[in-house]
């Protein structure tokens, strides 16, 4: 599990979303932006809510998906075996 800090930030006119989070806390701020998009006051949407979510989905998928150990040679490489 990594212990990297994530940023999300949005810009809307006057007003500065940031959101920090790490793989323990995804769903927090997953649930947070949909309490922002319905919140009247804020000019945060529903479709800001929808982007931004993506992102953390796309961060996260990142950091899951581990990196191959090692890699073998595919049938259709036969270099050397001549």
């Amino acid at each position: 599990m990594s212990q990297d800090i994530n940023v999300l930030a949005l810009v809307k006119g006057e007003e500065r979303y940031v959101f920090l989070f790490d793989d323990n806390n995804r769903s927090e701020v997953l649930r947070q932006l949909g309490r922002y998009a319905s919140n009247p006051e804020l000019s945060f949407t529903w479709y800001d809510a929808a982007v931004l979510s993506q992102k953390v989905r796309q961060v996260t998928a990142e950091v899951e998906q581990p990196a191959p150990r090692f890699t073998l040679p595919l049938p259709t490489d036969n270099s050397g075996l001549d």
